[in-house]
């Protein structure tokens, strides 16, 4: 099952987001990219430039990865990646500590059945992971 940018949406106005022309394209960028996007990346799309400014990006970034819809990658002194964070798939992600490139990885999640047996023995609800593994890429070796 796939999600839709109006679902997206739902769960923006659910948080306390406003709907707004901005908000949408910046929520179908990301929903079409094969990988996460930096605020310079996602500043340089034709339809997100065509709609809001730089500051405008940023601070929806900001305000979606508060609300838990977006997630922020990447090495804290290189520029921050954005993902969407969404309930139909889990993502986690490769992060070079040489160039910072980030790229997901292909393989399946061994975490899944730790967090299904720590919902079991906790009874915590809505429970999630987010796993980031650290390295060098091909490139910078």
């Amino acid at each position: 099952m796939s999600t839709s940018v109006g679902e997206l949406v739902d769960l923006c106005r659910a948080s306390g987001l406003r709907r707004t022309k901005a908000l949408e394209v910046l929520l179908g960028t990301l929903l079409q990219a094969d990988r996460p996007m930096t605020l310079a990346k996602l500043e340089k799309s034709r339809r997100l430039a065509s709609q809001c400014d730089k500051a405008t990006i940023y601070r929806l970034l900001h305000r979606l990865t508060d609300a838990g819809i977006v997630r922020r990658l990447g090495l804290h002194e290189r520029a921050a990646y954005f993902a969407l964070v969404l309930p139909d798939q889990h993502r986690d992600y490769l992060i070079c500590t040489g160039c910072g490139s980030i790229a997901p990885v292909d393989a399946p999640c061994p975490v899944h059945d730790l967090e299904e047996e720590i919902r079991t023995k906790t009874g915590f609800q809505n429970l999630y992971h987010e796993l980031e593994f650290f390295g060098t890429c091909p490139k910078c070796t």
